[in-house]
């Protein structure tokens, strides 16, 4: 097995995703091209919420979050699922709104939310919005009222956490862009200027303090100062707070170095010391909400590229190029973050070359991995990354005026394309005038 059950090897020595030949694919859809199992995807969303119901209860609710795979097709799948999810843009809005999402199961997240940005979410009917700062409260209670409306809100409360992953995808510090930090006293006081709103409905706290994290302690802590909150505004002010979200972060496997987390056992454990918290603090349980992030399609997802050079330079290091690279993946550029990578069409021979494996940019930063062991390539081979299903279509952007790759969806042996790849038309269309020189 190759970290998960959805990939493997056939017959002809070809990695499958899904069951389906990762070289026929290639073939089919050309490279780059992005995979995903949506068997898995689904297989995912129905544990969660499974886990979320059987210990928080029925009113739990886990979320998806959009940022790490925003198209139509993931929509429609979280909706026929029952799952909630979390925007951040008004264009994860919008795609929700196209394709029918319902609006009540959707949270609104971000720091900087625009005055257009709370009014297109207020149209739409958004469920819930999660408040970051004075400003945005102020504004959101102002196009509450015009429309003679509340808006349901949960305040981003900052626990002052450190989950001790990447400093880049940590969030739950006091000195985070997002949130207001209890430590400082700005918490108590965004509270209380929530709760002199006559267009706001204040329903409760959230926080996040961090992604890729294995176990279930750093979320235990985060529970322990966030329900020790609840219960004190709770009995300082009167204010009766029906809801929690703790966030999310729950860590993926990318590697073998890397645990298998126990989801369920993870899920279990939090449950039990937030039902325990709630009765210490003497408050009643709240519904919680849960974000599992990623977890729920970055195993899903694989990444095929055709190499184009294997460049051997002897006492040094050896690199081998692919047709892809940071534009459409940028994530080891910007975090380091590992991966695990062989060659497809060679997937059952032994991986025998330490390799960097280099982007088509120019960009000397162009890299999706170093010191990697790859079964030795040629020119015209594929190259698979595995765990790619978040935060790579998401991210992907047209550096060097690259065109973005399809994502190709995967379902009981039949793939489909469900994003389409982008051509050099599509890029130069977004220019207002006709490429004529004029004096």
């Amino acid at each position: 097995m190759l970290l998960y059950p959805h990939f493997d090897i056939n017959d002809q020595g070809h990695l499958t995703v899904g069951g389906l030949d990762t070289v026929a694919l290639a073939k089919e859809y050309g490279t780059p091209v992005n995979l995903l199992d949506e068997n898995v995807v689904r297989a995912q969303m129905r544990l969660y919420l499974r886990c979320a119901k059987q210990y928080f209860g029925e009113s739990a609710l886990p979320l998806f979050a959009s940022k790490a795979l925003c198209c139509a097709e993931i929509y429609r799948i979280a909706a026929e699922e029952g799952m909630g999810i979390d925007c951040v843009s008004p264009g994860e809005l919008y795609i929700a709104d196209r394709v029918g999402f319902p609006a009540s199961r959707i949270y609104f997240h971000g720091n900087n939310k625009t005055d257009a940005d709370l009014a297109q979410a207020l149209d739409m009917g958004v469920g819930t919005f999660v408040v970051d700062n004075v400003e945005e409260l102020d504004s959101l209670h102002a196009q509450a009222l015009s429309r003679g409306t509340r808006a349901r809100i949960l305040l981003r409360i900052t626990p002052g956490i450190d989950p001790h992953t990447h400093k880049a995808i940590s969030t739950g510090g006091v000195d985070s862009k997002f949130g207001s930090p209890i430590m400082t006293g700005q918490a108590e006081a965004i509270v209380l200027h929530a709760l002199a709103c006559e267009g706001i409905d204040l329903q409760g706290f959230h926080c996040h303090i961090g992604s890729q994290i294995f176990d279930a302690e750093p979320f235990i802590e985060a529970a322990q100062i966030m329900v020790a909150f609840m219960a004190d505004m709770t009995h300082k002010h009167g204010v009766r707070l029906h809801e929690l979200n703790l966030g999310g972060g729950l860590g993926v496997r990318y590697t073998e170095k890397q645990p298998t987390l126990d989801v369920e056992g993870t899920i279990r454990t939090i449950a039990e010391s937030v039902k325990a918290l709630c009765a210490q603090n003497g408050i009643a349980m709240p519904r919680v909400i849960l974000e599992p992030g990623r977890s729920i399609v970055a195993a899903a997802g694989a990444t095929l590229y055709t190499v184009g050079s294997v460049k051997r330079i002897p006492g040094f290091k050896n690199y081998v190029s692919v047709d892809g690279g940071m534009p459409d993946n940028p994530r080891y550029a910007l975090y380091g973050s590992p991966y695990t990578a062989l060659i497809a069409n060679k997937a059952d021979r032994c991986a025998d070359l330490c390799a960097t494996i280099a982007g088509r940019c120019c960009e000397s930063g162009d890299l999706l991995g170093e010191n990697m062991m790859l079964q030795t390539p040629a020119r015209g081979d594929i190259l698979a990354m595995l765990v790619t299903g978040a935060y790579q279509h998401s991210m992907a952007s047209n550096y060097n005026k690259i065109p973005r790759p399809p994502l190709v969806m995967i379902k009981d042996g039949v793939s489909r394309v469900v994003v389409r790849r982008e051509t050099y038309e599509d890029l130069l269309s977004y220019d207002v005038t006709d490429p004529v020189f004029t004096r």
